[in-house]
């Protein structure tokens, strides 16, 4: 076990490391009144969603428990009840970091760009370096007491359903305020983006803090913790092979992967002159070039087999030709982006024609090179399923990284949206606001590199189903299969669509509440009154909270059902479906969103701001919001969940 103990320490390392930046943030002292009463407002709101959120999700909890501790076992159930709960602990602390780094961020940037930039980076990086430590600590422990991969499938599964309910709810909370604000404020009243005077401003910002970071903390935790899990069940098949150490492979992997990644996070200072984005850019090769090195040592002393060290090279390279083609066709320097805006002088219609033309292909090239990873692995290993794992495995190395940069977004677009509100000299706003669009385009290759890793990891969950069911082959020339192939491809257009549609009832009530504010509270528009920020933030928890059960229900219930009800190979073609539809949809989505996104800075960078192009860009960003960051991170954890799902119920079928 003292491999076991060398992925426990790596855990806490990297939990103290994150302690020690919060410790840090924790005793900074805010120096402006107005700006430390927003970030209060912020907080509050945060604090109010989430901890109903996690009632909400907590209240599902034990039923589903002693349902999985009567039929599959109570190892199973204990298990499940820690992956829920570790899953939103994660996710809450780093929120938590973000939100007391969003008013930091902001009074740094009076001092200067560069001190802001590193204080929103270090900011994020207790989120990248809390998920991956705990994910390592408690998984460890789980396997030195049961000393069998089989029921850390229960933590998967729950890691999953947690991130799920939490993607959703937050998407929803945040895109319902974002898009609210947007239509009544940018385009009804003409009044910028985080005007006080706007009612759901304060519901937008902290939309920013429960969706795209504690939601897509919880996200990576159960893409993290399930790699792990898998990973060690094929593994096993190997001992003959490789030696009853193989099962330690994911866990010492991992743990190559954390320490890149702290070594990559406390690079960026030395780069921190550099533009933002060269800047991330620098610590992502330094993170790599470690990550690389440190998969090379772990393959050649533990497997002495260098073909599994090729897979997770190519696992690497996944992760970044996700990367470059989503700052391609999202990033505000792409031609893709550019295009977007100069069609945005001809109207909305032409700016969505246009980035709908990009987003459609944008996928291909993830794609692309997940396929010619899979395929040179597993040909050159000798059609060796740990170079598939390696594969897997290797697309998470850069995690600890990624969701640093992830975060600096939500929390850089706070900054900026307090500067604005407490009335912050001008240049300073535009210096935070350029940081922000950096944040963006961060943002969305975070959400690149969770597909593709996804994607590759539904093969090792598919390999991992087939051999618990003992199934060797599908025949999918027969139409018993392709029925519950078309099923499984239909799928995550049903949850989309679901997603997409509780955005905009939660948005159409958001819409009324700013128009009724602006009409009835006199003084709003002179700056006189207060705006009621309580009645949005109300609206969009409460709306977030009932729209996010029934998304999550499908994506658990029709899996189970055609396991239990038409077995194995039904089970396994809609898994096949249900993820392909799934790879290509959430790219599309998360694409195109922040093209728009991106598309509207463009023009707002030259000045623009109020002019038809804006608006036409503004509604185009709207209508992306949801896709973006609702529907296409959702479809990420849907991919892992059905798998995980699969897993779970894999003794149980006949």
């Amino acid at each position: 076990m003292s491999l076991l103990s060398i992925s426990l320490a790596s855990g806490v390392i990297s939990i103290a490391a994150a302690v020690l930046i919060f410790a840090r943030l924790r005793t900074s002292v805010t120096e402006s009144a107005r700006m430390a009463e927003i970030a209060k407002d912020i907080a509050t709101g945060v604090q109010a969603y989430l901890s109903r959120q996690v009632r909400t999700i907590l209240m599902l909890t034990p039923a589903l428990a002693a349902i999985l501790g009567l039929w599959l076992g109570w190892d199973v159930a204990i298990t499940f009840v820690l992956g829920v709960v570790t899953s939103l602990a994660t996710g809450y602390l780093g929120m938590n970091a973000a939100v007391r780094a969003n008013v930091k961020t902001a009074q740094d940037a009076s001092k200067s760009a560069s001190k802001a930039f590193l204080t929103a980076v270090y900011g994020g990086s207790i989120m990248g370096l809390s998920i991956t430590g705990f994910s390592l600590v408690i998984l460890s422990i789980l396997f030195w007491i049961y000393r069998d991969p089989d029921p850390l499938v229960g933590f998967g599964f729950g890691a999953s359903l947690a991130a799920l309910f939490a993607q959703i709810g937050g998407g929803i909370f945040t895109k319902s305020a974002d898009v609210g604000a947007d239509l009544v404020g940018k385009i009804e009243k003409n009044i910028p983006e985080d005007d006080p005077r706007n009612p759901a401003v304060i519901a937008d910002l902290v939309g920013d803090n429960v969706g795209d970071c504690a939601g897509r903390g919880s996200d990576l935790f159960q893409t993290f913790s399930d790699d792990i899990i898998t990973g060690m069940i094929v593994a096993l098949v190997y001992a003959p092979m490789y030696g009853p150490q193989v099962v330690f492979f994911p866990f010492l992997l991992q743990c190559a992967g954390i320490f890149s990644s702290l070594i990559g996070v406390v690079s960026i200072r030395w780069f921190r002159q550099r533009r933002p984005e060269s800047a991330f850019n620098m610590g992502m090769a330094v993170t790599t070039v470690v990550a690389v090195l440190g998969s090379f040592a772990v393959c050649q002393f533990l497997l002495h087999d260098l073909r599994i060290w090729l897979g997770a090279l190519l696992g690497i390279v996944v992760t970044l030709v996700a990367s470059i083609s989503t700052r391609y066709y999202a990033g505000s320097r792409g031609r893709p982006v550019r295009e977007i805006a100069e069609a945005s002088e001809r109207g909305v219609a032409l700016n969505i024609i246009t980035g709908l033309a990009y987003g459609l292909q944008s996928p291909l090239a993830s794609i692309a090179m997940i396929v010619v990873a899979v395929s040179l692995a597993y040909h050159f290993s000798g059609n060796n399923l740990m170079a598939i794992v390696g594969v897997n495995i290797g697309s998470d190395l850069l995690i600890g990284y990624i969701m640093t940069a992830d975060a600096y977004g939500p929390i850089m677009d706070n900054a900026c949206g307090i500067a604005e509100m407490s009335g912050s000299d001008e240049k300073i706003v535009r210096s935070l606001s350029s940081l922000d669009a950096v944040g963006n385009t961060m943002k969305a290759a975070t959400k690149a590199y969770a597909m593709s890793s996804g994607t590759v990891t539904a093969f090792v969950l598919f390999a991992t189903f087939f051999r618990l069911i003992k199934l060797d082959s599908i025949n999918v020339t027969a139409p018993y299969a392709i029925a519950f192939l078309f099923l499984g491809i239909s799928m995550p257009y049903l949850v989309s669509s679901l997603l997409i549609g509780s955005v905009a009832r939660t948005a159409m009530q958001m819409v009324d509440e700013v128009r009724r504010q602006f009409a009835t509270i006199k003084g709003i528009m002179e700056g006189t009154a207060k705006p009621d920020y309580a009645a949005c933030v109300d609206i969009a928890t409460r709306n977030a909270l009932r729209e996010m059960t029934l998304p999550g229900l499908v994506s658990i219930l029709v899996p189970v059902s055609v396991g239990l009800a038409f077995g194995g190979p039904a089970l396994g073609a809609m898994l096949i479906g249900a993820v392909t539809s799934a790879a290509l949809l959430g790219p599309f989505f998360n694409n195109t969103g922040t093209a728009w996104d991106n598309a509207k800075k463009v023009i707002e960078e030259r000045g623009e701001k109020g002019s038809p192009a804006h608006q036409a860009a503004v509604s185009a960003d709207t209508i992306g919001d949801p896709l973006k960051d609702v529907a296409g991170p959702s479809l990420l954890i849907f991919m892992k969940l059905v798998g995980m799902a699969a897993l779970l119920i894999a003794g149980a079928m006949h």
